[in-house]
């Protein structure tokens, strides 16, 4: 398999830690990090979430900039995981690239600090600007040593990584860029957290996709970013190809603002889409990293579209949001990663806390982490509002 667009380097900050080391270890060691809330400000602390562990102040530290200049956590988390993406690509200073980022939250933790000072004043207009999703992507640029020549911002919710990293190949393909770095980031924040608790969807304990009593899911914050390339782009400069991203495909089925429809019908279209693009057939397939939110409505939805796919060979199957909670926007990024980590390291991560088969599905998750497993090829599952649904396919680079 050398067709694709050529993977070249992974940043990642999530509520697992800091980097891919960590990030697999505690992938490998069933290691749950979802907590009640400690950074963020709010009365519902019984409600668990998937904080990174890291204040505001220790991130500026992290990053190395001034604590005197203010910067939306979203922005902090981007910077510590595409610097780490560009870092692990060995870019050097100067090169041109494209920045695509996917988010929604966007600055909205500074809105909250300085809303009711703006609407007694104007002296406050420079702080609220920075909710932008825009301007937190500008941030992220301003940051690297990469010179970034064009970046863009895509709001698609729970999709909106799968479809930044989508398009960023897209943009490959069609000649325009040699290298993008694309991905996503997200942080929790108190008008977040109240609108998914309003659609009570959230569990009051650690979350268990696909379990028959499952009750809803734990909300998480976090970064990824990839390094994308054609694979002649990045032979020619000598890069080491960790993986390839062979297919994407995104469908809209419309049947509800939040609710994905019953039989499954944009997840199947999404998936399919992104199959063909591969150049590859369901029985190719190793592993599924689910969308799998934990909610009732999510887990049957994709449950029965991977049935449809797959039929009565499943492949392994499972959610990581029980160990990163759900990012949203920065989701599929954090899952892509976590997919390429499977690739890299031969491993099936578990779906923890997985007890009971639902009756409406036929199989079950993956409850013990498989490990020595040769996996070629990932699906990772990114499933928005308004049934907005991307799947992106990883495979093993062979040469």
């Amino acid at each position: 398999m050398s067709s694709g667009i050529a993977i070249t380097g992974m940043g990642i900050i999530s509520a697992l830690g800091i980097g891919l080391d960590k990030t697999y270890t505690s992938l490998l060691e069933g290691h749950c990090p979802i907590a009640s809330p400690k950074y963020i400000n709010t009365v519902h602390t019984n409600l668990p979430c998937g904080e990174v562990e890291f204040s505001n102040s220790q991130l500026v530290d992290l990053i190395g900039e001034d604590k005197r200049k203010l910067f939306p956590r979203s922005a902090l988390l981007g910077i510590v995981a595409a610097r780490a993406a560009e870092q692990d690509a060995r870019l050097e200073e100067g090169t041109k690239v494209a920045l695509i980022s996917g988010t929604t939250v966007g600055g909205m933790d500074i809105t909250e600090s300085y809303l009711k000072s703006f609407l007694e004043g104007p002296e406050e207009s420079d702080k609220i600007f920075l909710h932008l999703d825009g301007v937190c992507n500008d941030l992220i640029a301003d940051s690297l040593k990469s010179r970034v020549v064009y970046t863009d911002v895509i709001s698609t919710a729970c999709s909106a990584a799968a479809n930044a990293i989508a398009f960023g190949a897209e943009l490959i393909e069609s000649g325009r860029y040699d290298i993008i770095i694309a991905g996503g980031t997200e942080s929790l924040t108190k008008y977040h957290f109240n609108g998914f608790n309003s659609l009570m969807i959230l569990d009051d304990s650690p979350c268990r996709p696909f379990d028959a009593s499952r009750k809803g899911l734990n909300l998480g914050e976090g970064a990824g970013f990839i390094v994308l390339e054609s694979v002649e782009h990045a032979q020619k400069r000598g890069a080491k190809i960790r993986a390839l991203l062979s297919g994407w495909g995104n469908a809209c089925d419309a049947f509800h603002q939040t609710a994905s429809s019953p039989d499954g019908k944009g997840a199947y279209l999404a998936m399919t889409k992104a199959l063909k693009k591969a150049h590859l057939a369901p029985e190719d397939i190793d592993y599924v990293n689910a969308h799998g939110t934990g909610t009732q409505n999510n887990d049957l939805s994709e449950g029965k579209a991977l049935m449809t796919l797959f039929g009565e060979k499943m492949p392994y199957v499972g959610s990581t949001k029980c160990f990163t909670g759900h990012a949203t926007s920065a989701a599929a990024a954090l899952e892509a990663i976590i997919s390429l980590l499977v690739i890299e390291k031969r491993f099936i991560p578990a779906n923890l806390r997985f007890e009971t088969n639902d009756p409406g599905l036929s199989f079950s998750p993956v409850t013990e982490t498989v490990t020595d497993i040769e996996v070629k090829h990932v699906i990772s599952n990114s499933f928005g509002f308004g049934g907005n649904d991307t799947s992106l396919i990883f495979s093993k680079y062979e040469q």
